[in-house]
């Protein structure tokens, strides 16, 4: 995989379907969220690493960019109105941030599912609970690679994601923070399809070392 030069690759793994992660990040490091086999929605929350009460928030960064859906420049903010992430590249061209992260009551709901089923939001939970973010602080999550469409009367539409194999966004840190995403189980936003992604860590080629000493691949779940 070809990086972009300014960058260099500090770490790069890759999500199983159905499972979710959480780590560190620190402030203009980047990350590159990748769609290995095409169609699959990810869903990202974000936490400042100084005051885990400041999250990443949708009414927040609706208000201020007056669009429903994202990429390449813009800016996605705090429920206390700070920058969060700069979408720095974005092949796909379109990202929502609307969509609350599955969990077990939406496929008993939308789907008449009875057994318990892998969803978003138990993926979040348990792999935030080790920097002590609580289930209770998980709200809603930029939702890459997600497609919808609305009709005149206000209905939403999800539809299969325009993520095709490689399609990549790359999100600039413009803080400290831990991430937290998940690979969606839901079958209507990955078109009945699950796949893997990749998630690559990027920083300045002079803070590379830094890097390395917070973050080691030990750290992630």
């Amino acid at each position: 995989m070809k990086f972009n030069q300014k960058f260099q690759l500090v770490l790069e793994k890759e999500l199983e379907p159905h499972t979710g992660t959480s780590f560190p990040i620190k402030k203009d490091q980047v990350l590159r969220v990748t769609d290995i086999k095409g169609s699959q929605v990810v869903d990202l929350v974000s936490y400042s690493e100084g005051n885990p009460r400041q999250y990443l928030s949708s009414p927040r960064t609706l208000d201020y960019s007056s669009k429903i859906y994202f990429t390449t420049g813009d800016l996605l903010y705090s429920d206390q109105s700070n920058p969060m992430w700069t979408i720095l590249t974005d092949v796909v061209g379109k990202h929502y941030f609307l969509f609350a992260p599955c969990d077990q009551r939406m496929y008993e709901i939308t789907y008449d599912v009875t057994e318990p089923h892998p969803n978003c939001f138990e993926n979040l939970s348990s792999s935030l609970s080790r920097f002590d973010i609580q289930p209770g602080q998980i709200f809603i999550p930029f939702n890459i690679f997600m497609h919808a469409e609305f009709t005149e009367s206000g209905e939403i539409e999800i539809k299969p994601p325009l993520s095709k194999p490689g399609d990549s966004i790359e999100l600039r840190a413009e803080m400290d923070m831990i991430v937290g995403f998940s690979a969606c189980s839901a079958y209507k936003a990955n078109d009945s399809s699950f796949g893997p992604v990749s998630y690559t860590h990027l920083t300045l080629p002079t803070n590379t070392n830094a890097c390395r000493s917070r973050w080691s691949a030990d750290e992630e779940t």
